[in-house]
């Protein structure tokens, strides 16, 4: 088995089995190939008889320019990799084995003030119809927690309005369902209303809610340039991203007093290990919650 082979079918157990997203598919084998690269001039080097010591040289060469976060996910990959060929009985060993990742520290997203919320969204030019366009698409992120794949996804028939819902497709194609709020409700409805049936949607875009002026599904790019020009209209010093109105979503709503594992279903996530990420309250607000819940207050 060449390497080729190995990642073909190991890219068709990424889809398949695991139900990865085809980001997260592309991001496993260019890690791969980046291994691949690096021990191409040893012939032995096949994915099937590749030994530790060869792995080893393979992994300083490829991570040694990279940073330390983007050190552990290319291990991690690699374990992952070669754990699938021992599973399916390709080879006896993980040469990834031995290799440790380097130690993180957990990095905390950058949150956003109500205020810088409102801040954002008050700057767009909702004369036109991109500016209406680009309000929805702001407090649909916000007001729902979406990450921005999850945006670009969302289709028309997954507005269940009546029903105070909308059908979320998130990680490993995991349908969720997520309340909307009215004030998300009634800017969806107006762009639904007065700016998309202005544009002519492509054949394959008829049912994709958010699109371009070309009638496409927004691309993931497109959405960060939207943020990114309006922090720097409003001289923001945070840099932020789509997924910092995600982030800022669930602190909010921890703040607020909301349960840990509802905020664990809103986001979809499959841990509730992950929703932990969002207990950097300030120290003032855990006496807060402290003083009104505990019993011996």
């Amino acid at each position: 088995m060449n390497w080729e082979q190995a990642i073909s079918a190991y890219k068709s157990y990424l889809q398949i089995e695991r139900g990865l997203s085809k980001n997260a598919v592309e991001s496993y084998v260019y890690d791969i190939q980046k291994l691949q690269k690096s021990v191409s001039n040893n012939a032995k080097a096949l994915p099937i008889t590749i030994d530790k010591d060869t792995v080893l040289e393979g992994v300083y060469e490829s991570v040694k320019s990279l940073s330390e976060r983007s050190q552990a996910r290319f291990i991690s990959g690699l374990k992952s990799f070669f754990n699938y060929l021992v599973f399916e009985k390709y080879r006896a060993d993980n040469p990834m084995e031995m290799v440790e990742s380097p130690r993180l520290g957990r990095k905390l997203p950058p949150v956003l003030s109500t205020q810088e919320i409102d801040a954002l969204i008050d700057a767009i030019d909702r004369s036109s119809l991109e500016g209406q366009r680009n309000v929805a698409i702001l407090e649909t992120l916000y007001g729902c927690g979406l990450r921005v794949s999850e945006l670009t996804s969302l289709k028309i028939s997954d507005l269940f309005f009546e029903e105070g819902f909308i059908r979320v497709l998130g990680k490993g194609n995991k349908e969720r369902f997520v309340p909307v709020n009215p004030t998300t409700e009634k800017l969806i409805k107006v762009y639904l209303k007065a700016v998309r049936p202005l544009q002519k949607p492509q054949k394959e875009a008829i049912d994709t809610l958010f699109l371009n002026r070309r009638g496409q599904g927004l691309t993931r790019a497109m959405i960060f340039t939207i943020i990114k020009q309006l922090a720097k209209k409003i001289a923001l010093e945070k840099t932020i991203s789509p997924h910092s109105f995600r982030h800022s979503f669930a602190t909010h709503l921890l703040e607020n007093g909301a349960d840990l594992r509802v905020i664990q279903q809103l986001l979809g996530h499959e841990s509730i290990t992950t929703t932990e990420i969002y207990m950097h309250l300030d120290r003032t607000h855990l006496a807060g919650v402290l003083n009104q819940y505990h019993p011996r207050k």
